[in-house]
């Protein structure tokens, strides 16, 4: 932790060897954030330099050291789903909500799972709302005010999100890889 603070104070002041440094620190887990929603790892590269470079120019706004890696996550997030929504036609069904899924996973018997992988087969649409409610922890009236879609239609893409993955553990767990039997 106090190299972290002593390469966001030397950033501050346009240090271009501390900001190389945080770079070197992020990158990596920034470049995961940005893949999962792009799905598209030189597209994801691209929104990093840029994110990067943006945080470099703000730097100001970030309050202090500790607060760094939030705030550069959420310039990821947010310049990762700008692209998304400018670069690629999403479908959204609008459609009532059936089951909870929940029940449908598999408890027992998997063994090593590419989370990468997994996430790279999702339908564009359930992977935007999935990341967004589960790993960013946004409520459904949040994911419809960024992707610009009503509450209902993101409950149902999340929905159907759990029940995409539900059927893809359940056809790793019984070997079979074709994610063509895996269809919603």
């Amino acid at each position: 932790m106090e190299n972290l603070e002593k390469n966001f104070l030397l950033a501050k002041k346009q240090d271009r060897m501390a900001q190389k440094a945080l770079y070197e620190m992020f990158s990596a887990k920034m470049l995961a954030i940005s893949n999962s929603y792009t799905n598209n790892l030189h597209d994801a590269e691209d929104i990093l330099i840029s994110a990067f470079m943006k945080c470099f120019t703000r730097l100001d706004e970030c309050r202090d050291w500790k607060s760094f890696p939030f705030w550069l996550r959420k310039i990821i997030v947010n310049d990762s789903i700008s692209f998304v929504r400018k670069n690629r036609n999403i479908l959204y069904a609008d459609i009532e909500i059936a089951d909870d899924y929940s029940d449908e996973y598999p408890d027992e018997g998997m063994k090593e799972l590419n989370i990468e992988e997994i996430f790279s087969q999702m339908p564009a649409g359930y992977r935007l709302v999935f990341n967004l409610y589960v790993f960013e922890e946004k409520k459904h009236q949040e994911i419809a005010e960024i992707l610009n879609i009503s509450e209902g239609t993101s409950k149902s893409q999340l929905s159907k999100a759990k029940k995409w993955l539900a059927e893809f553990l359940k056809a790793e767990e019984n070997g079979k890889k074709n994610t063509e039997t895996v269809k919603i």
